[in-house]
């Protein structure tokens, strides 16, 4: 904490009138509360730098851990799941928010501001991570619905990395980054990973509606990673009240919101992380 700009208050995010109360002096409201990992434990292990560590909540989350299958879910591990997570938190969040009234006319429409994802875990991640995001996209809209007062922006980021904050993650954000710089370059004719991949997975999944693991594997390969500074300058941009942008916003729209494409030339990943080190 210790930034005196910021007005810190306390609430549950599950329980609107713990918070309700501020809405009708807000311009917008940002939800970021989710998991990529039923088991929370994965996010300080990212933070220490813990292989090991990453590995065994990945591994859990697969599995379902270890205890007893027969044993009912605690409390606390219904409230860690992903329904409630990152779904059913924001949609309270979002009902509160669109009931209030708004005493302050400087944003209008207000956006309620959705951090979603791109489906390129799977099958890494169990498929109901990007199932639940999903859901919450579809039932904020549900509620923004005939509401002219309000503009419902999901922001869809790739591989989030950071040098510093999240040190595992870069690595593997040089990897993908160069994956997704070779697909763009590859002639239209010639085969790629991506599209072999796609074609495969449209076949499997034929006359089922969910799509095949191998397209989440495909996306990972094209779109590019994302820088969290990056994410978090794309959803200011949004909340500005001269861009009254709305729906879906992924990795290139979040580029283009924050004045990173020039020329039609894309900075390097290598670049970018030697500007943030600067």
């Amino acid at each position: 904490m210790g930034v005196p700009s910021v007005d810190w208050q306390k609430g549950d995010a599950l329980h609107p009138e713990t918070f309700a109360h501020i809405f009708p002096e807000v311009d917008g409201v940002v939800h970021t509360l989710g998991t990529l990992i039923a088991n929370s434990s994965y996010k300080q292990a990212i933070k220490r730098g813990d292989i090991l560590g990453l590995l065994g909540s990945l591994r859990d989350s697969v599995v379902g851990g270890h205890g007893n299958p027969l044993e009912r879910p605690t409390s606390e591990a219904v409230r860690g799941s992903y329904d409630v997570l990152n779904r059913d938190t924001a949609l309270r969040v979002c009902e509160a928010f669109v009931t209030s009234t708004d005493t302050r006319t400087q944003n209008f429409p207000r956006p309620f501001v959705y951090i979603s994802a791109e489906d390129i875990f799977r099958p890494v991640i169990p498929a109901r991570y990007i199932e639940t995001k999903r859901e919450a996209e579809q039932g904020i809209e549900s509620l923004l619905d005939g509401k002219p007062g309000y503009r419902g922006v999901y922001i869809r980021p790739s591989l989030v990395y950071h040098a510093h904050h999240r040190p595992l993650s870069t690595p593997a954000a040089m990897l993908f980054d160069l994956s997704a710089t070779l697909h763009t370059k590859a002639p239209p004719s010639l085969p790629t990973p991506s599209s072999v991949l796609r074609h495969i997975g449209a076949c499997l999944q034929q006359g089922q509606t969910s799509t095949s693991p191998l397209e989440s594997i495909a996306n990972a390969l094209t779109i590019p990673p994302i820088h969290v500074d990056h994410v978090a300058m794309a959803i200011c941009a949004v909340l500005n009240p001269d861009n009254p942008v709305r729906g879906v916003i992924g990795v290139r729209q979040m580029r283009e919101l924050i004045g990173w494409m020039e020329h039609g030339a894309e900075s390097s990943l290598s670049e970018k992380l030697h500007n943030h080190r600067v």
